[in-house]
């Protein structure tokens, strides 16, 4: 603390002097004023530091902020403003305008023009200080962005362009894991990481500290193993078969559990690394079912699994838990069970928020989490004075034997209060404890509004309302921050807020935020906790004996200075639980974001190089240098490098065959070798690229590139995690499980580098195929063969070479190339696909690389159509092929024999059989089938119909002819009705087939 003074009467000289300077500015004109802004760009320009100019910057912005919104900052939020900049966080008590103190930092730092982010906690607040503090921000000159979950690319990239960038924490973190994620540097939405002032810093660096940022794709069906881990987990007991460890919440199976889990799964030892997976499935499902508890942790709305935030009691849609937790409590409340995705990026919000250049931040309460700032974030927490002295009234917790004995006191008191019209505000740890105080207070008869998890809507209206007469808040933990309860001329005499909290929360910075709501700016309040023996906190911490004594005291309760002394070394505890809990999620994610940030580097580099020969030859020498190592024998105890058989291994496939001689490599070091190999490597590919356009290759070199970094990255990332999760059992064998994680990291790192090189090289050498057959052609091929059989020619540009060149284009390719272009899937046709590049190369004719790169999209797209053509012309060919027997077998599988099927029956039987086919081809086969009977269902459903249509003339004449056509217009059929116009049974079955024709077609 005698630093924070020291601290606060250096900062407090120059705050006074800004105070001096407001007759001065006050004589400025607001074009004066915003001309400043220009002023302080130049000198930064020209050299000048951002703290020469505090002063006079600080004193600008008091005048713009007096003048658009009549709010004149105080000398400690000119403190806090200080603090801020210094990159330090400010302990800034509730009430004393937060706001309005970030302003003068986030001014400061974006006269560089580098940016300064505003991080909040949520969007409500994000738009609100947008919109207030962007009229002062404009007012002077610089440009506020607004970034939000639902906003396009385009004006993210808008919004993150401007001076100031209003954002939350989640949307911040997940943009700069997408960012990394493009294929086009242009994609990118983020400028570099600057300054960033986080709103709320506790929350935000230290709650959300423990859960990672996640973004996730692909899937693994294991639906069914989830189910059984579940089942099993519900056989056990406590504390025969599990043991639950209350203070870390972890759970054990005991010698008992162990064996019989093996019993359940069939398996001889649950530990054999062979049983990984069942083991971690298990140990979710005991986690589910032994520590999560539903309204605390999570709520079950819609058939889903909503997380609840414990720190502030709100639901948060969207967010789930990874690694097979959330199947697992899916299972466990018997709801839907997604399949798991695979993580494709993933950062902590620790080592996200280090990578800004500055970080500061604001909160109410944060010192008692100062070593973790420092430790962490580099940051110290100064504790700013308050502008008026404090003079709430903190009273002693009353403590009780049973929560009922605590309730039943809570409503005696609150009626008291109600009646002389003092307002109260409840603060609660959990939806459950809310719902549960609630039902007393309906009991009462007493009239309350309430904040939880499933009620957070109206969170800030309700929030500002509960400083009126008789208004009493129910509110889930840290409910409502940010948002001021401002007190009536009438509730300040009576006493102002009082505040009950029904539980000690696990740190004691929550309490002191709950007591926080009352007396702010001076205002009277009063606080008081009510506790029980029978809360989460006290049976983690207190011995049975004890608690046993206080059963005895029956309604009755005890205040005792030494018993709160005991509560509050027992979050000190805890505290120090969870902090080594984040040190430890740090620890390992420290390895994986030193790999990341290499990762992300060089795929910057790869986005932004015009030419990539040099990353080319980096990994054609890390091919080279890994076959050395795989042709190196021990020979005489000695390594020795069987050059021979090197020789052949090139020859096959990397270099011009017999170009290398075993002379040219005999006797010489590893690393020499792989240089010469090398150098032989990019002549083969030269070679290969030969009368290629150079727009085509280096296109084609990026995106295979970057296709292989993100696949083997995904791949990296998702077995860091499955080493992570069992690298525990090295305890076991006396080893360090960070070390052993650090040297196995590495290992998998390493493979992760060389299967990279090895893949981009491979592809590449294919994709530039020049070796096929010489012959006088002057177009190219490209080859998409997943799409099909056949080869796909696409004609690419005219070439007066004769070698024809092949590039293998994957369905990846075609995904990115309709992505950039922006054509959807569903609007995926060739009107449509020639429409759009009509319009791209108006838009874009001045740009001679764009219009470069779009001639090679569109030859590729116009390829793929074609080829879709071709293989429509199978499928019908195919179609017509089509025996009666087919079509009976086909029914049969489909069980529809013996009875006129709709369309609706078709498509539940295809739903039905779907999940039965393990194989890509047996799904296309079976979708094949379903058109074919699909279409015959419609000529049965449109004969009845016709049939419906004779009406009472049955014995008109209606002899004549049906005419069947395509989509086209074409004429199909002609067949002959009869004079009641019906069509005979063998003409019927032939319309079938010719009907199963125009479906598929």
């Amino acid at each position: 603390m005698a630093r924070d003074s020291k601290l606060v009467n250096k900062y407090g000289k120059i705050a006074d002097i800004i105070i001096q300077n407001e007759q001065a500015y006050a004589q400025f004109t607001d074009e004066q004023l915003k001309n400043k802004t220009q002023e302080f760009k130049d000198r930064v320009a020209n050299g000048e530091t951002l703290d020469s100019l505090l002063v006079e910057a600080y004193s600008v912005v008091r005048e713009a902020a007096f003048r658009v919104l009549k709010l004149k900052a105080y000398r400690v939020q000119l403190i806090g403003g200080i603090i801020l900049h210094e990159g330090d966080i400010a302990e800034m008590k509730t009430g004393e305008g937060k706001t309005l103190t970030g302003l003068f930092a986030a001014y400061l730092n974006a006269l560089t023009g580098q940016g300064v982010h505003v991080v909040t906690v949520n969007e409500y607040l994000s738009k609100r200080d947008s919109e207030i503090n962007g009229l002062v921000y404009n007012f002077l000159g610089l440009t506020v962005g607004l970034n939000s979950r639902d906003i396009s690319k385009s004006d993210k990239r808008e919004a993150y362009a401007q001076d100031i960038t209003y954002t939350t924490n989640a949307e911040l973190g997940f943009d700069y894991l997408r960012d990394n994620m493009v294929y086009n540097f242009e994609d990118k939405v983020q400028r570099k990481l600057n300054f960033a002032i986080i709103d709320e810093a506790d929350s935000v660096l230290i709650d959300e500290a423990r859960t990672p940022l996640i973004i996730s794709g692909g899937s693994q069906n294991r639906i069914n193993m989830y189910m059984a881990a579940d089942a099993c987990s519900k056989t056990l007991k406590e504390p025969e078969d599990v043991e639950i460890d209350l203070e870390s919440k972890q759970v054990y199976l005991t010698d008992s559990g162990i064996k019989k889990a093996q019993k359940y799964f069939s398996i001889e030892n649950l530990f054999d690394f062979r049983n990984t997976e069942i083991f971690h499935l298990i140990m979710n499902a005991l986690k589910a079912n032994f520590t999560f508890k539903k309204e605390i942790e999570y709520t079950v709305q819609d058939g889903e699994i909503i997380l609840i935030d414990q720190f502030t009691g709100r639901t948060m849609p969207g967010r789930a838990y990874s690694d097979g937790l959330q199947q697992a409590l899916q299972a466990k409340e018997g709801v839907e069970i997604e399949e798991e995705t695979q993580t494709l990026a993933t950062i902590t919000y620790q080592n996200f928020y280090r990578l800004y250049n500055k970080l500061s931040g604001m909160t109410g309460t944060a010192k008692t989490e100062e070593e973790e700032f420092l430790k962490i974030y580099n940051t110290r927490v100064i504790v700013c004075p308050t502008n008026k002295p404090v003079i709430r009234k903190d009273e002693p917790d009353l403590t009780f034997g049973t929560k009922n004995a605590k309730l039943k006191r809570l409503v005696h008191d609150l009626k008291e209060l109600n009646e002389i019209g003092r307002p109260v505000l409840i603060g609660t740890t959990s939806v459950e404890s809310s719902e549960q105080v609630a039902r007393y207070l309906e009991k009462a008869g007493l009239k309350f509004e309430m904040i939880n998890a499933k009620n957070h809507l109206r969170e800030a209206e309700i929030v500002e309302k509960a400083g009126q007469v008789k208004a009493i808040t129910l509110a889930t933990n840290m409910a409502g921050r940010g948002t001021d309860i401002k007190l009536t001329d009438e509730t300040r005499k009576l006493g102002g807020l009082f505040v009950m909290g029904i539980e000690r929360n696990e740190a004691r910075r929550i309490d002191n935020q709950l007591r926080g709501r009352a007396g702010r700016q001076g205002d009277p309040g009063t606080s008081r906790f009510y506790i029980s023996m029978e809360d989460e906190l006290l049976i983690r911490f207190t011995a049975p004996k004890v608690r046993q004594y206080f059963l005895k005291l029956g309604d009755d309760h005890i205040k005792s200075k030494m018993f709160t002394k005991a509560i509050t070394n027992a979050q000190k505890k805890l505290e120090g639980l969870n902090f080594d809990q984040r040190k430890n999620v740090l620890d390992y994610d420290n390895i994986l974001s030193q790999q990341r940030e290499a990762m992300y580097s060089q795929r910057d580099d790869i986005l932004q190089q015009e030419d990539l020969k040099v990353v080319l030859s980096k990994f054609q020498y890390t091919i080279a240098f890994e076959i050395i190592e795989e042709c190196s024998e021990l020979v005489r105890g000695e390594r020795t490098v069987n050059v021979e058989l090197l020789i052949k291994r090139l020859n096959t496939q990397y270099i011009v065959k017999d170009s290398l001689e075993e002379k040219d490599l005999i006797g010489l070091e590893k690393q020499q070798m792989a240089k010469i190999i090398q150098k032989h490597m990019m002549e083969l590919y030269l070679q290969k690229v030969e009368g290629v356009p150079e727009n085509v290759i280096h296109e084609m070199e990026r995106r295979t590139i970057l296709q292989s970094f993100d696949r083997f990255w995904t791949r990296h990332i998702n077995l860091s995690q499955k080493l992570r999760s069992g690298i525990y059992l090295q305890q076991y064998a006396q080893n360090n499980p960070l070390h052993e994680y650090v040297e196995q990291s590495a290992k998998l790192f390493n493979k992760m580098k060389i299967n990279i090189a090895t893949e981009a090289v491979d592809r590449l050498y294919q994709s530039f195929n020049g070796e096929g057959s010489v012959e006088n052609s002057s177009r190219s091929k490209i080859d998409l063969g997943s799409l099909g059989s056949d080869d796909i020619s696409i004609q690419v540009a005219p070439q007066p070479q004769p070698k024809e060149q092949v590039i293998n284009v994957t369905e990846q390719d075609i995904d990115n190339i309709l992505t950039e272009i922006g054509i959807k899937p569903e609007d995926f046709s060739r009107p449509n696909v020639e429409k759009r590049f009509a319009e791209l190369k108006e838009e874009f004719k001045d740009d001679s690389q764009k219009m470069k790169k779009l001639d090679v999209q569109q030859h590729i797209i116009s390829g793929l159509m074609d080829k879709l053509d071709e293989v429509v012309d199978q499928k019908r060919r195919q179609a017509l092929e089509l025996t009666q027997d087919g079509i009976d077998k086909i029914v049969e599988k489909f069980g529809l024999k013996g009875k006129l099927f709709t369309t609706q029956e078709v498509k539940e039987a295809f739903e039905r059989l779907l999940p039965e086919q393990n194989t890509e081809e047996l799904k296309n086969q079976l979708d094949v089938e379903a058109n074919i009977l699909n279409a015959i269902a419609e000529a049965i459903e449109r004969k009845a119909e016709e049939d419906k249509n004779v009406g009472d003339n049955k014995n008109e004449d209606k002899s004549g002819e049906y005419v069947m056509k395509d989509k086209k217009g074409n004429v199909v059929k002609k067949i002959k009705t009869n004079p009641d116009g019906s069509i005979n049974e063998d003409e019927l079955e032939d319309t079938e087939q010719v009907q199963t024709k125009i479906k598929i077609g």
